[in-house]
């Protein structure tokens, strides 16, 4: 997989600008701070997933004064063309269409482009809540394969019903809303145990590669482990998920929340023994998180049989000079974008350099 050409028209501050990149290696966008770089990466990350990877809504991705954003994307997969094309409206839905066909659903999207993303705010993998541990791993999962979003579309979905059904029940249950809440336990069950099961064997599969990718960007061994914690799930000796909520039936109510399920599990990260969120220090979060990104990235490119696009933004500056040169090192194999606002490191030899300013892209000098 590969992207050859990329056009963006009214999105961020780049009013009409495009750029080609290199088939393979590494395509350097050069340019002072402010300047848009991050929002090349940024739409490009939005034909994978429809989303901004830096969690902006919508109205901000398109340019002041516009009503509409458009980005275009021509590239290979396969041995066969690929156009993917997205317009992003002020009002009304998002329109997208993948060699000129337009698609139906967001889901019908997933898995035509693949990218891995990798940003400062990784460091949240670390420093944040379960929540952004568990998005990770369902991000992951969707990557390898689609069929993940319509799981957990389906679970997220269940949650809300069993969520707002407990709500109204006001800490009583009635005869009435009894059966009711067996219908979404039993629906909670079954669609939250698929995912916990998917994501525990996913976290198997990381754990020799972020093992691996610490090792090389950090340049000593230190014994690092991960763990899906779901005290409810019978792999790990828990009841079951149906049994769980059975068990936890009254105090739910009582709350008026979901207490038990996937949507509460855990990845805990531990090095030299220790929980990295609250022991490792600034610089080891820094490089575990890198570890965990090259790590899903390993995993995808396995499933997919094919080479995400790699994406990384200003990944330097938040590194130790030994650290980066041992990320470039050791970068995958495939197609790279890298945005810099400092020079590059010894050793760093792009096959693409280009300059970003004012949200326009030419071709950088010398």
């Amino acid at each position: 997989m590969r992207l050859d050409h990329l056009w963006l028209t009214d999105f961020r501050n780049a009013a009409a600008t495009s750029l080609d990149l290199a088939p393979a290696g590494l395509t350097v966008i050069e340019g002072r701070n402010g300047q848009g770089k991050t929002n090349l990466l940024e739409a490009v990350a939005w034909l994978a997933t429809l989303e901004s990877f830096r969690g902006a809504p919508t109205e901000a991705l398109v340019r002041a004064g516009a009503e509409s954003a458009v980005i275009r994307a021509a590239g290979q997969r396969g041995g066969h063309d690929l156009l993917i094309e997205g317009e992003i409206t002020l009002r009304g839905r998002t329109r997208v269409q993948v060699n000129r066909q337009p698609l139906r659903r967001t889901r019908d999207l997933l898995g035509a482009l693949r990218v891995s993303v990798f940003s400062p705010d990784d460091l949240v993998l670390l420093k944040g809540g379960p929540a952004e541990r568990r998005r990770y791993l369902d991000d992951l999962l969707v990557a390898c394969h689609p069929r993940w979003d319509a799981l957990r579309a389906d679970l997220d979905r269940t949650l809300r019903q069993r969520g707002a059904l407990l709500k109204q029940a006001g800490g009583r249950l009635t005869g009435d809303t009894a059966p009711t809440l067996d219908v979404w336990d039993a629906k909670l069950a079954s669609a939250g145990t698929e995912l916990a099961d998917g994501r525990a064997a996913l976290v198997d599969r990381l754990q020799p590669e972020v093992a691996k990718a610490y090792d090389e960007l950090a340049g000593v061994q230190i014994p690092l482990q991960l763990v899906y914690e779901a005290p409810w799930r019978r792999q790990s000796g828990g009841p079951g998920l149906a049994e769980a909520l059975a068990r936890a039936r009254t105090d739910d109510v009582r709350r008026g929340v979901s207490t038990v399920g996937p949507h509460r599990d855990e990845l805990a990260v531990r090095l030299g023994g220790l929980p990295a969120r609250t022991h490792a220090s600034q610089g080891e979060q820094r490089c575990l998180a890198l570890a965990l990104r090259l790590a899903g990235h390993a995993v995808v490119r396995e499933e997919a049989r094919e080479d995400p696009v790699l994406l990384l933004d200003d990944v330097f500056s938040e590194l130790d000079p030994d650290r980066s040169r041992a990320l470039v090192e050791h970068l995958p194999d495939g197609q790279a974008l890298l945005t810099t606002a400092g020079p590059l490191p010894p050793g760093v030899r792009p096959a693409a350099r280009l300059l970003m300013r004012a949200g326009v892209v030419t071709a950088a000098p010398g």
